[in-house]
């Protein structure tokens, strides 16, 4: 079991959270996620990561599969200028490479946005750490978990 992989089963064990962790196949995109698990793709809890300009601080939106965070909405959120995060800061703040990024677990909690589209299903899948491994939970389990706020963040 990779790092990541653990860190996300040890946070969801400290809430205690009996999660449904399930090995796929490769599910770097919402739609390749929700093809492998047979759902829709707005069952998909995508982590978007996006950077602050002052701090340089990496921000969390979860949102449904077949969603686009606007940037002019989620900046207006965060009450600060907000850019594409790269690769080098996902993985020194959240400990996880593109395309694994889990909605908790992460090495610095980040400030977390969670799209209310999500809210309309029983159970939600998202990254847990890696590209071939997700997780499914109650979207009121996740954002519990994720310290997220419910709100629009969407284009």
């Amino acid at each position: 079991m990779s790092k990541s992989l653990k860190r996300v089963y040890a946070c969801l064990q400290s809430a205690g959270i009996a999660a449904d962790i399930r090995e796929t196949a490769l599910a770097r995109t919402a739609q390749d996620a929700a093809s492998a698990l047979g759902c829709a793709v707005d069952q998909i809890a995508k982590s978007i990561i996006l950077r602050s300009e002052r701090s340089g601080t990496a921000l969390l939106f979860i949102t449904a599969g077949g969603n686009q965070v606007d940037l002019t909405l989620a900046t207006a959120l965060a009450g600060e200028p907000l850019g594409k995060a790269d690769a080098a800061l996902i993985r020194a703040q959240t400990g996880f490479a593109i395309g694994g990024v889990a909605p908790i677990g992460h090495l610095t909690k980040p400030r977390a946005w969670f799209d209310r589209r999500l809210l309309d299903f029983d159970v939600i899948w998202a990254a847990a750490g890696t590209p071939h491994h997700v997780f499914g939970l109650s979207p009121q389990k996740i954002v519990v978990i994720s310290g997220a706020q419910i709100t629009d963040f969407k284009s």
